[in-house]
């Protein structure tokens, strides 16, 4: 396992950090499994877990505190927050009011007196950035928090944070935790020079593009992948977009097939070379699934394999682009751009 400085924190994490998404209900993986799979990464040297309290609202959380009780020191436990908990409308966002709720939540699910890095899941356009990065700094100061970070902020909500930092003297996000992968490669343009600027950490989500890149997917099989099953649009292949990941798939696995790896060490193997990524979650459901993700943990790719690699998907290219996340809302609400 390679470990990497968390961006100027001064923290050590391994280039591969354990993603406790599928723990509970989404990924109908039951607290046994989910203790056996954190007992086999951290065993590998895995030393990052990042959770969320919304995935499989607080289920996630609780497991990864039964998990790793007794053994709290060894790791750095990183979750999130701002995504609605509740049909109640301030059970969510960025608020001072939410934040500190959703954190005293989450300490008790996870069974924990801090965390080490808080993240805010998305942006909240509601909330001023100074709001969400006071509440933050005073949880810091109250030691519930060691540090904290954004997730899937567009670039300049990134900048505009920093700045309303240094502007009212409060502390900063220290990471971004964006998607990317070999599909989804637009972060390349915009997001990772401005961490790389700012000297953020960044923890990849999604290196395996939704299981497009697990080796299980390609022409000619059923698709039967887990995610498949409640996001079937993502995987119907007579839309454009998916047809043109399934065709880059196949050209990516007879890459693979020539430098002797798997569509799994190829895949994580090209999100932790570029040199602004400090982490590459991975989410795994099963054992089998780890076991499979934990051999690229040493993966380093030739120059030629990232060269075949660019030539197939542009550097900067998203293949499905309406899939982001971080699309600013005057793009999605109508009456954000017209008079």
């Amino acid at each position: 396992m390679q470990y990497r400085d968390l961006g100027r924190t001064g923290v050590q994490v391994s280039s591969l950090a354990l993603g406790a998404m599928n723990f509970g209900k989404i990924g109908r993986t039951t607290q046994d499994e989910a203790t056996a799979i954190i007992d086999a990464a951290l065993e590998a040297g895995i030393n990052l877990i990042d959770t969320a309290d919304m995935y499989s609202v607080g289920e996630s959380e609780e497991m990864v505190g039964k998990a790793i009780a007794g053994r709290r020191d060894d790791i750095v436990l990183a979750t999130k927050a701002s995504m609605p908990m509740s049909d109640e409308r301030n059970h969510r966002g960025g608020s001072r009011r939410w934040l500190i709720t959703a954190l005293d939540d989450s300490l008790r699910r996870l069974g924990v007196d801090h965390v080490d890095l808080y993240q805010i899941h998305r942006w909240d356009p509601a909330t001023s950035d100074e709001e969400t990065l006071s509440a933050l700094t005073d949880l810091q100061r109250a030691g519930k928090i060691r540090y904290f970070g954004s997730s899937t902020f567009p670039a300049y909500r990134i900048v505009q944070a920093q700045w309303a930092a240094r502007d009212n003297h409060l502390s900063r996000y220290v990471t971004e935790q964006p998607s990317y992968s070999i599909l989804q490669r637009g972060i390349e343009t915009h997001v990772l020079p401005v961490t790389e600027q700012y000297g953020l950490g960044v923890l990849a989500w999604s290196p395996l593009a939704s299981g497009w890149l697990s080796g299980a997917i390609r022409e000619g099989r059923e698709i039967t992948t887990s995610r498949s099953t409640f996001m079937p649009e993502r995987f119907d292949i007579t839309i454009p977009s998916n047809r043109a990941r399934l065709d880059a798939v196949e050209r990516l696995a007879v890459v693979a097939d020539e430098a002797g790896l798997t569509m799994i060490q190829l895949a994580l193997g090209f999100v932790t070379a570029h040199p602004a990524v400090t982490s590459a979650i991975i989410g795994p459901r099963t054992l089998d699934h780890l076991h499979s993700q934990l051999a690229a943990a040493d993966t380093v790719l030739s120059p030629d394999v990232l060269d075949a690699i660019d030539a197939i998907v542009a550097p900067g290219t998203d293949l499905a682009a309406h899939e982001k996340y971080d699309t600013p809302p005057s793009l999605l609400d109508p009456s954000l751009r017209r008079r």
